[in-house]
């Protein structure tokens, strides 16, 4: 590719800018006023509790709906994305940058005493930047943290259905292409149906907000998530009937247990009496859930994340690695990932980590120690 051509199609332009701050306006619009339910969050160390507003579902339909209508009456172009994607790319790096410099400067001058609003500070300039200082920021009543997350995967989507709108206007539409864009889209829809799960992740429950997280959140997401989707716009893959059914197979395994794990845990933490899978639950210390997806591996989610990440780039065939960077990135960060999940449980829960490592000795894969 010329350079020239690439630094020009990664400069920000007003155009950009302005589709990026009206995708927020919206979000933050009706992310406020679309009914949804009010879910309270986890109990923070002070006692307190946050509530989320999960409407992320009915947000994303009516988006869509909003766009699509505007594309029939030619006020806005089905591929205004996808026609953007480097110089939107550089326009939410950007302001990633900025909005987490904000985090830092407005957190380390914070004297709030509340668990959400209270400042960690290290002292090290790029440490605190980088991991963030506050665990739940807030901007005119919005949580900053659920609301990038919510912009992150929505985005993905938004990315997705451009990349499809031009791979049709081109008459270059696949069975790799459709097959890529249902897994995602049902996995996307998915994600906001049971958006309520996702106030009892780590991420929200543990993590603060710095750049890590939004850069993680509004870039990561939406434009390394949607390569396959880009790789496939300009390479043709033929897939066999036996490559198509085994792909289909990867889909749905892998959500059965990445669905399956989250939901067993998220009802657990909401109600430790729940039966899973039919029968009462085996509890170690009346505090870790040993039974259903959580009795047969530690971390098993991860497996199931691992499937789904394969079946996006699947569709790709072989022939180059590019498409499969999406699933390489997630296995290497769910290895870390799951080693800092190791140490925190262990120092947390103790004497009753270590039985339940005895109970359940595999990690992330059945019989993988």
């Amino acid at each position: 590719m010329d350079l020239n051509y690439l630094f020009i199609s990664l400069t920000p332009s007003w155009t950009s800018v302005a589709m990026l701050i009206g995708y927020f306006l919206y979000l933050a619009t009706v992310g406020s006023i679309l009914p949804g339910k009010l879910v309270p969050g986890a109990t923070l160390s002070d006692g307190t509790r946050l509530h989320y507003r999960c409407n992320g579902l009915l947000s994303l339909l009516l988006l869509v709906l909003l766009l699509g209508v505007g594309s029939q009456m030619n006020l806005v172009s089905p591929t205004a994305i996808a026609d953007r994607g480097l110089e939107l790319l550089s326009t939410t790096f950007i302001f990633s940058v900025l909005v987490t410099l904000m985090l830092y400067l407005v957190g380390l001058n914070s004297r709030a005493k509340s668990s959400s609003l209270k400042p960690h500070v290290s002292g090290n300039l790029i440490h605190d930047w980088w991991f963030g200082i506050q665990l739940n920021p807030e901007f005119m009543g919005i949580d900053l943290k659920f609301f990038f997350v919510r912009a992150g995967m929505m985005g993905w989507l938004l990315i997705n259905l451009s990349v499809l709108a031009k791979c049709v206007i081109e008459a270059k539409l696949s069975q790799s292409m459709i097959l890529y864009q249902l897994f995602c889209g049902l996995y996307i829809l998915d994600y906001f149906f049971y958006e309520e799960f996702m106030t009892s992740t780590w991420d929200i429950i543990a993590e603060r907000l710095g750049f890590m997280l939004v850069f993680g959140d509004l870039v990561f997401i939406p434009f390394t998530f949607s390569i396959q989707g880009w790789w496939l716009l300009s390479n043709n893959v033929e897939l066999t009937t036996a490559a198509i059914i085994a792909n289909c197979l990867v889909f749905l395994i892998g959500y059965s247990v990445f669905r399956g794990a989250n939901k067993q845990k998220h009802v657990f933490k909401k109600d430790p009496k729940a039966p899973i899978w039919g029968s009462p639950p085996k509890v170690i210390g009346g505090k870790l859930l040993a039974s259903g997806y959580w009795g047969i591996a530690r971390h098993c989610n991860y497996l199931g994340d691992l499937l789904l990440a394969s079946s996006f780039s699947l569709p790709c065939g072989i022939s180059s690695v590019v498409p499969y960077f999406y699933p390489i990135y997630l296995l290497i960060l769910l290895i870390w990932r799951e080693r800092r999940d190791e140490a925190r449980c262990a120092e947390k829960y103790k004497d009753v980590w270590a039985e339940y490592r005895k109970l359940v000795p595999y990690r992330i894969l059945p019989y993988v120690y």
